[in-house]
């Protein structure tokens, strides 16, 4: 497994674990149970969600050979970008969430959210054959990374650490940036 891959799958789970935590924090019974679900349906939909961007690769593998490392920089580039932007995003005065009144996601609302997290990872799928990762190994990587750090963002949620969620966000949009210029100066240099 590539630094590359563990790097992409530690940045797309981000998200996950972002909102992991304010699940986390709504957490008022069974924390365990509640930590591997989220985990699981975060993980799931993060371990699909490349799989079907990668597969978009497949179809159009002739069409984008000779730009896949400007797709991958500039997809990856602007997904960092987006996570940079939306975890430096304050709520408006009077309008921050209640923790108190949250409720732990469950069922549809749970798998919404998990998809929600997961669309960056598809974006992210299609960039997958550029840093030479295989397509099997690279899914169960960011399947099993997303579920660590979303069950442990419950936790850490839980205890209180509702301030991390934002600081995840960014720090994960810096990399999935570093990761696309990095596909970027690969190509360019080497290839």
């Amino acid at each position: 497994m590539s630094i590359s891959l563990i790097l992409l799958a530690l940045g797309l789970a981000a998200d996950a674990f972002a909102v992991a935590i304010g699940q986390g924090a709504a957490v008022r019974t069974h924390p365990w149970r509640s930590a591997l679900t989220v985990g699981a349906a975060f993980g799931a939909a993060q371990a699909i969600a490349p799989l079907i961007g990668w597969s978009l690769t497949l179809v159009l593998a002739g069409l984008i050979e000779s730009v896949d490392h400007w797709v991958a920089f500039v997809l990856l580039a602007i997904v960092g970008a987006k996570m940079v932007w939306e975890g430096f995003k304050k709520d408006p005065p009077g309008e921050e969430s209640d923790p108190g009144k949250e409720k732990v996601a469950g069922g549809w609302t749970l798998l919404m959210l998990a998809v929600a997290t997961s669309i960056d990872a598809a974006a992210a799928g299609i960039t997958l054959p550029t840093i030479g990762a295989p397509i099997l190994i690279s899914v169960v990587a960011i399947g099993l990374i997303t579920f660590a750090l979303s069950t442990a963002g419950v936790m850490i949620g839980r205890a209180g650490a509702k301030a991390l969620g934002s600081q995840a966000e960014i720090i994960g949009g810096l990399i999935l940036i570093v990761i696309g210029a990095k596909v970027l100066i690969d190509h360019k240099a080497f290839g």
